[in-house]
């Protein structure tokens, strides 16, 4: 293995512990990075817009800063890859979508801010689906991104290129965000960690619905303290965001202990309320008999959530109509099949729907806190189905069940987006098919430090077994590319510079 592969393979915990130590550089670093960027990411296409030359001079001066003794930050000197849906200055952000073809922003989202302002460097932007609708990452400007471990299947979205490039050891640093699973599902199916945070916990300054808490920013990582690390350069309160609160951002730096076998673990197969494929089920039900030793009790729990998917719908929808009013007003046909489907949805729906799902939502979080007084975590599938081809928009069918809409194959994740508990995505060895699967961590409310020192936990007990450790890609079989991955794609990026365009962006 040489010298560049071993370094990128490390964790951003390790790698940042090298650079305050001197034993490598942020060049060193970026250019093994930039390397594997060019050797792998034609055969999955996980990474839109670069900026090398930029990200060059950063690595430079934070060399500089190591050198001279400076105080270094979190990420100081990690390459890090941006989800195209966050704005950052001077480096290209389409959100997918035609509209925004040649928007180069002047100014960062506060998440990007924040990662820059703790040290990282701004190398990359991460494949989306068009304005991060649905859970499949393909877009007419940059085409589709494959799965690490098998690139004609998808690798979920909306979060779909950052957690490939995780996969691929690309970047050791890659933002997410999440609404209806978005940091969950591609985490899920490409073997890595996601974690979507308690509402406001992370701000999200670009939620035109500011006071809504379905969609927030968060961290991905290979491993947990991984995702700890990019947590605690992030979290805490900002104007930006008025669902932000105030924390202090290094209680997320490292995970805490916790001791499984003291803990009462719930498991659900569908909430009561979700189609899941068989196959998945059996899946489900053999690493649960697995892992149960491990904890105090771990029974199976049952949910009545009402009318959680109408629910979702319209909440959902709000969002849509929020952001793309102007864009539809202007031209109904400059926006993709599940965008438009999305606004239409919306604009249908009246006041008394609206009010109607926010009172149902309220009593979703209600029933939900019952299982809390009896369990620590409940534990779920990520996802009902194994990763389906790419070509393939969405999940039309689960179980033999038509699905409703592009997204309601999302439901394991989103019933619980609506409850607002953290929740995370864990690898947890492969399907039945051979593919990454991985089991989702519901914690209490709020109680994201506990959600995450759970899934810490979890995974050093994995880590022992060949069964339920996270898999990894075979890197060797993606050296060739698959031209078919930018077949979606009508004509070339362009580049030219132009000054912010807020295509008001909601992600799945």
């Amino acid at each position: 293995m040489s010298h560049d592969n071993e370094l990128v393979g490390r964790s951003a915990v390790e790698l940042r512990r090298m650079i305050g130590a001197k034993e490598i550089s942020p060049v060193e670093l970026l250019d093994a990075c930039i390397a594997r960027i060019e050797a792998i990411n034609p055969a999955v296409n996980a990474v839109t817009a670069t900026d090398f030359p930029a990200a060059r001079v950063a690595a430079k001066r934070a060399e500089k800063q190591v050198l001279d003794g400076e105080a270094l930050g979190l990420l100081h000197g990690l390459p890090l890859g941006v989800k195209d849906l966050e704005n950052t200055a001077g480096l290209l952000t389409t959100y997918g979508s035609p509209m925004s073809r040649g928007n180069v922003p002047t100014q960062d989202v506060v998440l990007v801010e924040r990662l820059r302002a703790a040290g990282a460097i701004v190398t990359a932007k991460t494949n989306v689906p068009e304005l991060g609708a649905g859970a499949n990452t393909r877009n007419p400007v940059w085409g589709a991104t494959g799965n690490p471990f098998n690139p004609t299947l998808n690798a979920g979205g909306s979060s779909g290129g950052s957690a490939a490039a995780l996969a691929c050891d690309m970047l050791p640093v890659c933002t997410g965000s999440d609404t209806g699973g978005s940091l969950r599902i591609p985490a899920s199916k490409c073997g890595v960690v996601g974690f979507r945070p308690t509402p406001g916990l992370v701000p999200n300054s670009r939620k035109l619905v500011g006071w809504s808490p379905i969609s927030v920013v968060g961290p991905m990582g290979r491993t947990v303290a991984e995702a700890c690390l990019q947590l605690a350069a992030t979290a805490g309160i900002s104007a930006g965001d008025p669902l932000s609160f105030r924390v202090d951002p290094l209680d997320f730096a490292r995970p805490d202990d916790i001791d499984l076998s003291s803990l009462r673990v719930g498991w659900t197969e569908d909430f009561g309320s979700c189609d899941v494929d068989g196959e998945i089920r059996k899946v489900f039900r053999e690493r649960i008999a697995l892992i149960a030793p491990s904890f105090r009790s771990c029974e199976q729990v049952s949910f009545d959530l009402g009318d959680v998917h109408r629910c979702f719908d319209v909440i959902r929808a709000e969002s849509f109509v929020a952001g793309l009013h102007d864009a539809y007003t202007r031209d109904p046909n400059q926006l993709g099949p599940n965008t438009r489907a999305n606004y239409e949805m919306g604009a249908s729906m009246n006041l008394a729907d609206s009010a109607w799902a926010q009172a149902e939502q309220t009593r979703i979080f209600k029933r939900f806190q019952s299982a809390f007084e009896q369990y620590d975590v409940i534990l779920s599938p990520t996802t009902p189905i194994s990763p389906f081809p790419w070509q393939q928009l969405y999940a039309a069918q689960i179980d033999g069940r038509e699905q409703d809409n592009y997204y309601r194959w999302l439901a394991l994740t989103y019933v619980v987006t609506l409850t607002t508990h953290p929740a995370v995505s864990l690898p947890c060895g492969v399907d039945h098919a051979g593919m990454p699967f991985s089991l989702q961590i519901v914690g209490p409310f709020h109680g994201d430090r506990k959600t995450l020192a759970v899934a810490h936990a979890m995974e050093q007990v994995f880590d022992q077994s060949p069964v339920l450790r996270r898999p990894r890609p075979d890197l060797s079989k993606l050296t060739q590319a698959d031209p078919s991955l930018k077949s979606i794609v009508t004509a070339p990026p362009l580049f030219n510079e132009s000054g912010p365009n807020d295509a008001g962006i909601s992600t799945v």
